[in-house]
């Protein structure tokens, strides 16, 4: 079982690792992919820096910490547009979990419990979607990635930035084939609905209907939470969302897509709007952020959310 869903405490994961490369370090990401960096020993530590500093945040608010790998474009569609054979894909999905595996180990002794999630993202553009693939097309596409990770040792994958439930669906099936725990997160328009058209609530109750309940659980991600607040009607379907990571922006996905410059939004406000969705979610574990936040508004998110946790408990 996986101990950010059983134990009596929060958890936290990182934010947007992308934009904190691009903005924070200068450092090039052509196909906005930061697995390709692995194979530099000075950019792998910049990662390594950047997962530790959640951990510290971790560590002073007394929570648990998942660390997603940096593999969210490493899969063929955007693997071949960058160079990289299937064999090569492979490698570098195994030297995530690796680099993620050497910081669980460093943190051994420390009473942080580290759950480690290969991550997985759309295999289309998730801001500007063109191919809406059936289910059973998502799950041979990324079944070959899922299935690395899994051997590689993960504890679940985790599918961030999803637009449609047909490559949700065919996600939970590759991941069911392999045996290994998924959560599906999805991203939704400034009218709280995914690119699709589809509502938040239809898309978990279809998802889980389609596939016998099969994610361990759904988060949103790669949105503002004021796109997606008033979308949470009441309804057992919220029971079922665990995880958020928004972004710090609330400008829509056009507008980031075309912007020069990082919208790093008020990192306090970011937290009083966790607070806020938090009291509505009765089930949610797990705080992290997306575009445009680093580990300041994580930290904000811990800071207004743990009290209410703890008196919840």
């Amino acid at each position: 079982m996986l101990s950010h869903l059983t134990d009596d405490r929060l958890y936290i994961t990182d934010a947007g690792i992308e934009t904190v490369l691009i903005f924070h370090h200068g450092i090039d990401l052509p196909c906005f992919a930061s697995f390709p960096l692995l194979e530099n020993e000075k950019h792998t530590q910049v990662m390594r820096s950047y997962f530790e500093e959640f951990i510290a945040t971790a560590r002073r608010h007394d929570l648990g910490m998942l660390i997603d790998t940096p593999t969210w474009r490493a899969s063929s569609r955007w693997g071949e547009q960058l160079g990289y054979s299937s064999s090569d894909l492979v490698e570098i999905n195994r030297r995530a979990v690796m680099l993620a595996q050497e910081i669980r180990e460093a943190h051994a002794r420390d009473n942080i419990p580290i759950v480690i999630s290969g991550c997985i993202g759309p295999r289309d553009d998730a801001y500007a979607p063109e191919i809406v693939p059936s289910a059973d097309d998502a799950e041979a596409y990324h079944l070959p990635q899922i299935a690395t990770l899994a051997e590689a040792g993960v504890d679940m994958i985790t599918a961030l930035t999803l637009t449609n439930v047909g490559e949700a669906i065919g996600i939970v099936r590759a991941s069911q084939r392999v045996g290994v725990p998924v959560a599906i997160s999805f991203t939704v328009e400034t009218d709280g609905r995914l690119p699709s058209g589809q509502s938040l609530r239809e898309a978990v109750e279809q998802v889980d209907a389609e596939t016998d309940s099969g994610p361990a659980y759904f988060m949103i991600n790669c949105a503002h939470p004021s796109h997606f607040a008033d979308a949470l009607d009441d309804g057992p379907w919220l029971e079922r969302i665990r995880g958020l990571r928004a972004n710090a922006s609330k400008k829509s996905h056009e507008e980031l897509d075309a912007a020069e410059e990082l919208d790093e939004g008020d990192p306090v406000e970011f937290g009083a709007d966790y607070r806020d969705l938090f009291e509505r979610l009765p089930n949610l574990t797990l705080l992290g952020g997306c575009c445009g936040t680093d580990h300041r508004h994580v930290s904000e998110a811990c800071s207004a959310c743990v009290p209410v946790f703890s008196e919840a408990r």
